[in-house]
């Protein structure tokens, strides 16, 4: 399992998904550019000590992480679909893939991977989103309990 955040834009949110994955032992790939230094206080603060744990990758951009994970599935998280996480059977090498905090993954990428878009259901209309590192941990949790944990 992968974990990729594209253009992420608030450094806790990056630094508590890269905890998440030192402690799943999930690669984390940030690609594009980011709204934040990679040496900002608050990030490394987030990830606590477990830096050294991760296993993390940069990436230029969506292609580049597509050529650097050539046999992977790329699984998109977003808001615009009807397609339940829950109800998706993962693959142990998938690739979930997460958009900037304030505006999601482009449309261009939605649009040519439909099948391929899963969101996490909301009880109340009236919110629009989780918290980044929240979504990230519901649906890498749930890809990891469908294959017992094992990776």
């Amino acid at each position: 399992m992968h974990v990729a955040l594209f253009e992420p834009e608030i450094p806790p949110n990056t630094g508590n998904i890269a905890r998440l994955c030192a402690a799943t032992n999930t690669p984390l790939h940030i690609v594009g550019v980011t709204g934040f230094k990679m040496d900002d206080r608050t990030l490394k603060r987030a990830g606590l000590d477990y830096w050294n744990e991760v296993a993390l990758h940069r990436h230029l951009d969506l292609p580049a992480l597509y050529a650097a994970l050539p046999d992977t599935r790329f699984l998109y998280l977003t808001t615009k679909s009807r397609n339940s996480y829950s109800d998706f059977r993962f693959e142990p090498d998938d690739c979930l893939v997460f958009g900037p905090e304030t505006r999601g993954l482009p449309e261009s990428v939605l649009s040519s991977n439909k099948d391929r878009c899963l969101t996490i259901p909301m009880q109340n209309d009236n919110v629009r989103s989780l918290n980044l590192a929240t979504s990230v941990g519901i649906v890498l949790y749930e890809a990891l309990r469908q294959h017992g944990f094992r990776g």
